[in-house]
């Protein structure tokens, strides 16, 4: 009895030794298949080529075009010189900032004969774009030796603005700090003149400079140089098609945080109101619901919407180029080292591409004409198509005036010149993308923590050739109905902070000047105020400036407007109805008539200004305003009133959110 017992234990142990070494070996052999458990065993990090010196080693390149882009035109101008590098016997790229480790610039003259170019933007209050803030910190940060490596800059900016081309400037000085050597000036691209020309300009004259400091000599070829190449898709699986997402497939399908300019969220439309009581213009209120979307935003942000062209536009170009539309395809980069593969997201339709992806309502920039040029079949044509890009004086003023003054789009010059026939992938290749359209936000999140209020005004005018050219952005917001046919309409949008911000301080007084559509951020502002009001908080003074031409036809927010200052939370409400009378009453005129509460509030009580709405003129004529008060109640010169209206921007009590 014990002999067998002892047996029937042995056998026991036997099994349970025996099944845990195969488990043991199961489990480990497991580990080694499935990659989260490799992770924790043995990390390994995973990362992406950071160094364009060794990518420019590797291509043989020797010109890097750098470029800070917030809507996309100094990406184009950076990918423009690039490509001209070939012309000259170099070789260039085009990269974004974002991408790289910037530190590996002090290592550019290991490449001979090596250029590094800056298209940098201005964004804001002089601030950098968002893909160039890096950059900008290391070059304010660091203290990197840049001796050997060569440089130019070009600036893109409006002179409408405070702070003119300031990051531009800041960079071609602080290179030169740094021990870089400027083969070139510092290039100046005024938006609010003819950016495009400006560019031109400086363009002819600096490649004669690079070919004199490195010794080399154009190579006459000017002819069109292709970057993408055209695959047509006869048999693909539609679920791997792009319909309008900007990086990730089916992202509108499957919607997943965070959402960014790259996954914008689709959200709800749930109020649309036409704002104006008469006129001939159309000023709207929408209410967009984030629900879900784990978005927040704060008063004074900027909701960004990704808005689509007009359907008509689209059928139109595809019926003149005679193409099907709905044909499937690629462009692939003919630079397989490129970070870029396509222009857009692809495999997509021509349709799509019209669609979502490229503008087509803006007059094009002169090197679309010029690479066109060569499929217009009447020589007058071709000739007149260069011409406009080319820097003569005649040239550039036959494109301002058939361009520019009478607002042809792509599909307007295709209808004026019968024999331009382009084959639409090298259209869809040398058009630019479609941008997202920012707006101030007309709401706080105190209130509305589920909803982002917009305010605009429709965009709708007639050209000199009889077109009526319409707004992209505020036409398509306007037929978004918040119940269209049974389905919810949806805008795909995410939030871009902003420093126009509040006081820290809730006792701080502030001064509000928001003429026309310029009153949305300051709906939130009031709105934010009242909440905190109502927590009990001691609100200081708030004091608003609006602007408007009739009361009876565009007093926007009227109803609201009277009822926040009947209960006390507005202070003063100041509105100017520019055409009501004889003689015309802005704002700039009510801020000078009330000047001694205005110095009051700003010398002795520290309060905060700010301004929104038009750059070129309100925002101008505010700040004048300001000097005037500064030099009449603070006993100034006007260089002493200047320097003190300065300081307040400095000190971040004098605010802008401005545009052109």
């Amino acid at each position: 009895m014990e002999e067998t017992l002892f047996s029937n234990l042995d056998i026991f142990l036997f099994s349970l030794i025996v099944g845990l070494l195969i488990y043991w070996f199961v489990f480990r052999k497991k580990k080694e298949e499935i990659p989260e458990f490799k992770k924790l065993e043995t990390p390994v990090p995973t990362t992406r080529e950071t160094s364009f010196i060794e990518k420019m080693k590797k291509t043989g390149r020797n010109v890097v075009v750098f470029y800070g882009s917030q809507t996309g035109t100094g990406e184009e101008f950076a990918n423009r010189l690039s490509k001209d590098a070939q012309r000259y016997g170099m070789r260039g790229m085009a990269a974004d900032p974002e991408e790289y480790d910037m530190s590996e610039l002090s290592r550019l003259p290991e490449i001979e004969n090596s250029l590094s170019v800056f298209c940098m933007a201005t964004y804001g209050e002089g601030d950098p774009t968002d893909n160039a803030q890096d950059f900008y910190d290391w070059l304010q940060e660091g203290d990197a030796c840049l001796d050997g490596v060569k440089y130019t800059v070009f600036a893109l900016g409006n002179k409408t603005y405070e702070h003119y081309n300031a990051m531009g400037k800041y960079v071609d000085k602080r290179l030169e700090e740094l021990g870089a050597k400027r083969i070139f000036d510092l290039g100046m691209g005024d938006d609010d003149g003819n950016l495009e020309e400006d560019f031109i300009s400086w363009r002819e004259q600096f490649w004669p400079a690079v070919c004199e400091h490195f010794g080399v000599e154009a190579t006459g070829e000017e002819s069109s140089i292709r970057q993408y190449e055209l695959v047509v898709h006869a048999d693909m699986n539609m679920n791997k098609v792009y319909t309008g997402e900007l990086a990730r497939l089916k992202s509108f399908e499957t919607q997943k945080p965070p959402f960014d300019a790259k996954n914008p969220f689709l959200a709800s439309v749930t109020v649309n109101l036409k704002l104006n009581k008469g006129g001939d213009r159309h000023l709207m209120h929408l209410e967009l619901d984030i629900t879900g979307s784990k978005i927040r935003y704060e008063s004074g942000d900027h909701v960004a919407v990704y808005p689509v062209n007009e359907t008509a536009m689209v059928n139109q170009i595809g019926q003149i180029l005679g193409v099907d539309l709905d044909t499937i395809f690629s462009l692939n980069n003919l630079d397989e080292e490129s970070n870029k593969k396509h222009p857009f997201p692809c495999p997509t339709t021509y349709r799509t591409a019209l669609t979502h992806y490229l503008d087509i309502s803006n007059p094009p920039r002169t090197n679309v004409l010029y690479e066109l040029a060569q499929y217009a079949s009447d020589p007058k044509d071709q000739e007149n198509m260069r011409k406009m890009a080319s820097s003569s004086a005649e040239g550039k003023a036959l494109y301002h005036s058939w361009v520019l003054d009478a607002r042809r789009n792509i599909l307007a010059i295709l209808q004026d010149m019968p024999s331009l026939r382009p084959p639409i992938d090298h259209l869809c290749e040398l058009m630019p993308r479609l941008q997202a359209r920012y707006y101030s936000i007309a709401s706080s999140s105190k209130v509305h923590a589920n909803s982002i209020h917009i305010c605009a005004v429709v965009v709708e005018y007639q050209t000199s050739t009889g077109r009526v050219n319409k707004g992209v952005a505020t036409n398509w917001l306007k037929n978004k109905l918040p119940c269209d046919n049974g389905h919810k309409s949806t805008v795909p949008m995410y939030v871009r902070k902003s420093q126009f911000r509040l006081p820290f301080k809730v006792s701080t007084p502030v001064i509000m000047i928001g003429p026309g559509t310029g009153i949305a951020p300051f709906m939130g502002f009031i709105q934010e105020r009242a909440w905190l009001k109502g927590k009990g908080k001691e609100v200081g003074e708030t004091v608003l400036y609006y602007g408007c031409r009739h009361r009876n036809e565009d007093f926007l927010y009227q109803e609201e407007l009277e009822e926040f200052e009947r209960t006390g939370m507005i202070t003063q409400l100041n509105v100017a109805f520019s055409r009501d009378q004889e003689h015309k009453v802005y704002v700039q005129h009510l801020l000078k008539k009330n000047k001694e509460h205005l110095w009051k509030l700003i010398h002795t009580e520290s309060a905060h200004i700010y301004v929104c709405g038009d750059a070129r003129n309100m925002a101008r004529d505010v700040q004048n305003a300001f000097y005037e008060v500064a030099e009449e109640m603070g006993g100034m010169n006007r260089t002493q009133a200047v320097d003190y209206i300065k300081k307040l921007m400095t000190k971040g009590r004098y605010s802008q959110d401005v545009w052109s």
